[in-house]
């Protein structure tokens, strides 16, 4: 059987979790053995299971190390998700090569690009050598229009990698997107949807 690499890529609050809950369920209907990762650092809502924002779940394994998977891949595993996948270093494109080289669907979803609009590796990569790419948009807090961006509104102004969620981050498009820490108060935006992530 032949593998094959899956990437869902977007701005935060653009579905892309729901959407790999949505796929791995599928796989489970199916009746096909699938196991789910995610980086230990993302707790934002669980500690182990992968949650949405709007609180949908699947039971997953918190991974230190990408490379830490192969000590819990099962040997009937059909299908691999890895949630955050920009939270892992650059090795996982080659773990994710590796898996569907055996045979397996690998699922992997995150964000394409930083707070800064730069290119948020390993995800550019996997959408490059990935079978099937698809790129979730959100709803821009400031507009209503569709946003691809991911504007910071709190916390560090240096870090690239920093969990958070609505205390830290908005969904802009690009007219309202700026390369920078917006120290603004937090909008209840009639535009924020709870129900993407």
């Amino acid at each position: 059987m032949s593998g094959w690499i899956e990437v869902v890529a977007g701005s935060m609050y653009s579905g892309k979790t729901e959407e790999l809950i949505r796929r791995v369920r599928r796989a489970q209907y199916a009746k096909l053995k699938t196991q789910v990762f995610k980086p230990i650092i993302d707790q934002r809502y669980h500690q182990t299971n992968v949650t949405s924002h709007n609180q949908n779940q699947v039971e997953a394994i918190p991974l230190v190390s990408i490379h830490d998977v192969w000590d819990h891949l099962a040997d009937d595993t059909k299908v691999v998700a890895f949630d955050e996948g920009q939270f892992f270093t650059m090795d996982l494109v080659q773990v994710c090569r590796d898996l569907a080289a055996r045979g397996l669907r690998v699922i992997i979803s995150g964000l394409d690009m930083d707070w800064k609009g730069m290119p948020f590796e390993p995800i550019p990569t996997l959408m490059a050598i990935a079978e099937d790419v698809t790129k979730h948009r959100a709803i821009c807090t400031k507009c209503g229009e569709l946003a691809t961006y991911t504007q910071k509104i709190g916390g560090s102004t240096e870090a690239q990698v920093e969990v958070g969620s609505q205390d830290f981050y908005e969904a802009r498009c690009r007219v309202h997107f700026k390369p920078k820490v917006e120290q603004s108060a937090i909008t209840s935006s009639a535009y924020i949807d709870q129900s993407l992530s």
